[in-house]
């Protein structure tokens, strides 16, 4: 009853802006109230006087908030992220917001509520300093920016994490760079369309492209798997379903991640497989860059990056590759008989603009059954089956991985020589691209590896050294891999591994 009457009695109006006595007078009416309308006890008493030093320590807490703090600090709002400009905005101190300035500190930097410091600021010095360093703090950044552009171009950095294909990252280069630089229509979003066989980097360009635009990879990079969207009812997934159906409060898959993120790069995978009614959504969000969710909202994607990846015409586009290579191999015995290797790097092979008039487009436009979806295509990116010297550049990156491997969970040591490059690389195949590389040196090497290990043949700190050998006939069917153990006396013995079924088991 008491702490009931306590709170029923409490003045309803604030007691901040009130002069000191006439707060003390009220507070000791408040109190006096709470006497007459509950019996006097220690316990009672104890508590009335608790609560009037715990309003007298609340109202000096609610003084020193208005003095010290700006008005549009609210106790309630969050303010993780906050930077020490954030608060010297809130304080209104342009000095001190003036010395962060110079001293570097960032004025486009939000919070954890995606706000800048001037959103804070009030209408005077402290705003326009704001603004006027955000537009020089701009200036500077695009500036830096350049400047790295030109010291460590784009093609290089790509060329990094993907073998080959030379064609298609100058291509995709070509086009970022022109966005970047403001040589673009604002109007129309990119788009690329990515042809070739799978496991032949397709997803892995446009994985680096999002991670080259954004910094933070989760949200820059949107990946939707077409294959998901084979049905017509399954459109409603997209955008979100319309008013009245379930789901339609939660949205669409790909209008939620865009509402996000605008300026996202965003991946079609295998776009071929879905639905013609997703397509139709897909030309107005490659026309007008904007896209229309379920419950009527409008997210406007002008900025983002479209990519789509296709296996359409990929057995023509390979066939066609490996002839104008096998063209190439022959002038270059007639020029150069001692390099051959380099003459049939990708960057050499180029598909003639004859081949995709006559060949690759009425394939795709055979298989999408409409002009107007292809035409809002900016590139039409193709990716070429791998040369032998690019064979070689995969196995050894697929070795050096194992490697790193054995010595961080083994502490061996694996070493290997050319040849066994040479033997590995032929378990390529063109339909598969580079998966078939990864499961050959699964199949010859990280299985012995395993079964040496199981059998105790393989000494803690040891080296190991893969090296070919020959099974009687010099073909090259006959030849296989072995396990050597190298001694400190650079001496070596083979591995005697035996099969699990083995009679010796």
């Amino acid at each position: 009853m008491l702490r009931r009457t306590c709170f029923a009695n409490f003045p309803a109006r604030p007691l901040v802006n009130l002069p000191e006595h006439v707060w003390v007078s009220q507070m000791c009416g408040y109190s006096r109230r709470i006497s007459r309308k509950c019996p006097a006890s220690d316990e009672n008493s104890h508590f009335v006087f608790f609560m009037y030093f715990f309003f007298l320590s609340l109202r000096a807490v609610l003084v020193s908030r208005e003095d010290e703090f700006s008005s549009r600090l609210s106790s309630r709002a969050g303010f993780r992220g906050c930077t020490a400009l954030h608060y010297a905005t809130l304080a209104d101190d342009p000095q001190t917001v003036c010395m962060m300035l110079e001293a570097g500190a960032n004025p486009l930097q939000t919070n954890g509520l995606g706000h800048t410091a001037r959103a804070y600021a009030k209408e005077g010095e402290v705003g326009t300093v704001l603004l006027e360093w955000e537009g020089k703090f701009q200036e500077a950044q695009a500036r830096r920016e350049a400047a790295e552009r030109r010291r460590f171009p784009l093609e290089r950095r790509l060329k990094e994490y993907i073998i080959g294909q030379e064609g298609a990252i100058n291509t995709v280069a070509s086009a970022i760079r022109r966005k970047e630089n403001g040589w673009y229509d604002e109007e129309h979003p990119l788009v690329f369309l990515f042809l070739g066989s799978s496991g032949i980097g397709k997803t892995e360009l446009a994985k680096q492209v999002a991670r080259y635009m954004h910094k933070d990879i989760k949200k820059g990079f949107i990946r939707m798997d077409m294959s998901e969207f084979q049905e017509k009812h399954e459109v409603a997934k997209f955008i979100g379903s319309p008013p009245g159906y379930v789901g339609h409060e939660e949205g669409g898959q790909l209008t939620k991640l865009l509402k996000a993120c605008p300026t996202a790069v965003v991946l079609f995978d295998e776009v071929d497989k879905a639905h013609p009614d997703v397509l139709t959504i897909m030309l107005q969000l490659f026309d007008e860059g904007r896209l229309t969710d379920g419950k009527g909202k409008t997210i406007e994607c002008k900025d983002a990056v479209f990519i789509m990846t296709s296996n359409v015409a990929s057995d023509e586009i390979a066939q066609h590759a490996l002839q104008l290579r096998q063209e190439a191999e022959v002038v270059s015995r007639r020029k150069f008989a001692d390099k051959l290797e380099d003459v049939q790097k990708s960057d050499d092979i180029k598909i003639p603009r004859q081949f995709k008039e006559s060949v690759i487009r009425p394939i795709l436009k055979a298989h999408f059954r409409r002009d107007e979806f292809l035409g809002r295509i900016n590139e039409i990116v193709y990716f070429l089956p791998f040369c032998h010297s690019e064979l070689l550049q995969l196995v050894s990156k697929e070795l050096n991985f194992w490697a790193k491997q054995a010595k961080q969970r083994h502490d061996i040591t694996l070493q290997w020589d050319r040849p066994v490059l040479d033997l590995l690389a032929g378990g390529y195949n063109m339909h598969y691209g580079a998966r078939s590389i990864k499961h050959e040196v699964e199949r010859r090497v990280v299985n012995q590896l395993a079964a040496a290990y199981e059998q105790e043949l393989l000494p803690k700190g040891c080296t190991l050294r893969l090296s070919v050998q020959s099974e009687g006939e010099e073909e090259q069917s006959s030849l296989c891999l072995r396990l050597e153990v190298v001694a400190e006396d650079s001496s070596s013995r083979t591995l005697d591994i035996r099969p699990p079924l083995s009679p010796e088991h």
